[in-house]
């Protein structure tokens, strides 16, 4: 079964001729000139481990900047701050915007905002010191209520609205961009040079709201507040958040009327697949270079950052494919002339390869997204955008949160091909610049587009390109969730084995028998090699992974339940005892509470957490889901509630599993 989830997905997607049939499309166009024409840290953020060791520093003195705007085009209906900021607000709302990749437009006034919480993580990664948070200034800045743009002197950094579009269930949707989401600046961590995108989220209309309102519920703000710090803490790449501010005055119509919030997020690029859809249907070729330049120079480390071309010989497990060099000119082409890769395609291949991880360690937690479409894939491998998001509670690789995705396309099943399905999107808006070759810098090539002469060359090294990108894609994913299972299995060693027999007999163990994904990572965390030498034994540790109503699931009983599961644990007992010996239970155990969480924020806890907060008025357990949030892998928090927090870990009551949720927030 985990073949299927890990193979044929991918296989499916990876040699659709559809994708190529559309690059063909997109590229065998007239010879004719088309219309319309601080670097950032390699690594990503895990709050344990960045932030100021100096304490911090005010939000006033935060180095702050505006390289986004700086560096690309505005709407050109408002191409300054001043043109923006002196036209009425109401006028600043939705409308097509062309030509541009972003809009000048200040955040809507909250009235009598309440400050529910905020991330002690975020604040030191940002750079922010301790206690600022009970500052008016910021909580006014969280609240839409200050902006560091001085309209006297039209000084300061002025906010702004991405443009960008998007696949959404497989179909193009036109134009959608920061529908309700406005960047405030851009800020530096002084100690760790780390620059972040401040956004809000929630903050008022924007010519992208279409026909929205700009506004966020307090349901899923509380939601995406505590996912985006709960996945950093567990080390998946992700967008971050810093503070919930309720809108009290806010009343939003969803399903039913609703209190409005805002959540401050913030990451190092909020640019997304969907950016280089809507020029790529535009035909904004010039755009679409200039804007991966930027990605590259600004988002990434540079163009010297980015992955070496694969040797020939490279297997899918050699360590060129899985850590490849770098340091590539920026002006050189490498491999054989005839698939030559330039530095667009190396970008491509990054960016790629960012997903593939991000994607695996998805995969090894059992989060799912539940909405991927392009706009909401990250150029820098985030997870981005939470909507109808959820971990997986018993193990169903069917399961998806969105209780509109009747296909189950974005299913936790269906991830790794849908992301690779988001990625050839991406590689169609690359297809000219990484078809060019040695050619992608031709005067007559930048000025005058692709000739009759030289597209059928262009077509097959894109679409040849690709493909083996693809391949890329799956050695790196495959390569990132098999090392991440190995340790939560608590394995130390590679054994080819390990896979059909450990890893894809547990998962399918799990499956049949209704048992929750996380619970058994960490309920086998504690289990000593010696409790399982006799079959006895091994039959009776089976039960520390049941439900407390038991054994569930079609056909089961318990009898037949001990025994596959027996038959595992002695497996899993003689690799233990081949990596660690008979005696190595104390530190395997450690290793293994490093990486396998007590808590995770389940669907049902968000649930209980949004009802108390919204209905019941509480204000006090926002921090305390937070701090458990922030610290997963405790065995115990200072939260002040020792009973709440066993039951968050504990069994997920039977009528609240896998709890499904719409996009409507």
């Amino acid at each position: 079964m985990l073949n299927d989830i890990l193979y044929k997905s991918i296989k499916i997607i990876l040699f659709s001729l559809t994708s190529y049939m559309l690059l063909r499309t997109v590229l065998h166009r007239p010879s004719l000139p088309r219309p319309r024409l601080i670097q950032m840290a390699a690594h990503l953020s895990n709050g344990a481990v960045n932030g100021s060791s100096n304490g911090g520093v005010s939000l006033q003195d935060l180095p702050k900047s505006n390289v986004f705007t700086s560096k690309l085009p505005p709407d050109p209906q408002y191409k300054t701050p001043s043109a923006s900021h002196n036209a009425p607000r109401e006028d600043l709302g939705p409308r097509m915007v062309k030509g541009a990749l972003y809009t000048f437009v200040r955040p809507e006034e909250t009235s009598d905002p309440e400050l529910l919480g905020i991330s002690p993580a975020a604040m030191r990664d940002i750079g922010l010191r301790p206690g600022e948070e009970g500052t008016a200034e910021f909580r006014a800045l969280v609240a839409g209520n200050k902006i560091y743009w001085d309209p006297s002197t039209e000084k300061g950094v002025y906010p702004w609205a991405q443009c960008y579009g998007g696949y959404q269930f497989g179909s193009w949707a036109g134009q959608l961009g920061d529908g309700r989401a406005i960047s405030l600046f851009e800020s530096t961590n002084p100690i760790t040079k780390v620059r972040y995108e401040i956004q809000l989220k929630g903050a008022g209309r924007t010519p992208y709201s279409r026909f929205a309102d700009g506004k966020a519920v307090l349901r899923s703000s509380i939601r995406e507040f505590i996912v985006s710090e709960a996945l950093n803490a567990l080390h998946i790449p992700t967008t971050r958040a810093l503070s919930l501010t309720l809108a009290p005055n806010s009343r939003v119509r969803r399903e039913r009327i609703e209190p409005g919030a805002i959540v401050a997020r913030f990451a190092q690029s909020w640019l997304r697949i969907g950016t280089f859809d809507l020029l790529r249907a535009r035909g904004d070729r010039h755009l679409i270079r200039q804007l991966a330049t930027y990605v590259a120079e600004n988002v990434y480390s540079g163009w010297t950052s980015l992955p070496s071309v694969l040797p020939e010989s490279a297997s899918s497990t050699s360590s060129p494919t899985i850590n490849p060099t770098r340091d590539v000119p920026p002006e050189r082409t490498e491999g054989e002339p005839p698939w030559a890769e330039n530095r667009f395609t190396r970008l491509y291949r990054e960016i790629v390869r960012r997903n593939a991880i991000t994607v695996a360690w998805w995969q090894a937690y059992a989060f799912t997204n539940g909405v991927l479409n392009t706009d909401n894939t990250s150029l820098l491998g985030l997870s981005l955008d939470f909507g109808p998001f959820a971990f997986l509670d018993n193990f169903d690789p069917s399961y998806t949160p969105n209780h509109d995705d009747h296909a189950l396309r974005y299913s936790y099943r269906n991830q790794p091909s849908v992301i690779w399905w988001n990625l050839v999107r991406l590689g169609e808006s690359f297809g000219e610049l990484i078809g060019a070759g040695a050619k992608v810098d031709d005067e007559s090539f930048i000025k005058g587009g692709v000739s009759k002469d030289f597209a059928p060359e262009l077509i097959k090294r894109a679409e040849t390109i690709i493909e083996r990108v693809g391949e890329e894609y799956k050695a790196v994913f495959l390569a990132e969730y098999t090392r991440l299972m190995r340790k939560r299995f608590g394995l130390v060693s590679e054994n080819a084995k390990d896979f059909d027999e450990l890893f894809s007999e547990a998962l399918d163990t799990l499956e049949a028998l209704e048992l929750d994904f996380n619970h058994f990572f960490r309920r086998l965390s504690d289990i000593e090699v010696a409790d399982l030498g006799t079959e006895e034994q091994r039959r009776s540790m089976a039960g520390k992974f049941f439900h407390k109503e038991g054994v569930t699931g079609l056909g089961n009983n318990e009898k037949k339940a001990r025994t596959r599961l027996a038959a595992w644990l002695e497996r899993w007992r003689a690799r233990v005892v081949e990596d660690w010996g008979e005696d190595g239970d104390e530190k395997r155990t450690i290793e293994m509470k490093k990486v396998n969480p007590k808590f995770i924020p389940r669907s049902w806890v968000l649930d209980e957490l949004i009802q108390r907060v919204e209905h019941g008025k509480e204000r006090k357990v926002i921090g305390q889901v937070m701090e458990m949030a922030l610290n997963p892998f405790n065995d115990e928090w200072e939260t002040g509630d020792r009973e709440q927090e066993e039951r968050f870990c504990g069994d997920v009551p039977r009528k609240n599993r896998q709890m499904m949720c719409s996009c409507s927030s």
